[in-house]
């Protein structure tokens, strides 16, 4: 029985250890004309998704009404997939899919995960401008 476990064990721990590169961080995943824009000081949102989160689902039409309108016609957003952009979530410490992160002057102002109010949402957007 002891030696069962130690097997499975063994097992379990050499799938975890192949995984681990996966899950490190070396810094080397970049969202294309990310560091650009913040660079410019120009207005800037990431917006974490999966296809398969409800909620990601519900903000992205509220967000692309909302940066078609003419006071946000700045701001500079940005998509990353969270199922995919493992050292993107790492490096912007995000947990979970739905997260909105805006930057203003190149520095984040703040972050909300999981909102669909569309006022709310609003008021996020705005605090980059």
């Amino acid at each position: 029985m002891q030696r069962r476990h130690f097997l499975m064990l063994s097992a379990a721990a050499g799938t975890v250890a192949a995984a681990w590169p996966a899950l490190a961080h070396n810094g080397d995943e970049t969202i294309p004309g990310f560091d650009e824009a913040l660079k410019a000081g120009v207005p800037v949102m990431v917006h974490i998704t999966a296809p398969w989160c409800e909620t990601c689902q519900a903000q992205k039409p509220i967000v692309a009404a909302l940066l078609a309108s003419p006071d946000f016609k700045n701001m500079k957003k940005f998509d990353v997939d969270f199922d995919t952009q493992k050292e993107i979530l790492a490096r912007y410490r995000v947990q979970m899919q739905s997260t909105m992160i805006v930057f203003k002057g190149g520095k984040e102002v703040d972050r909300q995960t999981g909102q669909t109010d569309p006022a709310v949402i609003e008021a996020l957007l705005r605090e980059a401008l």
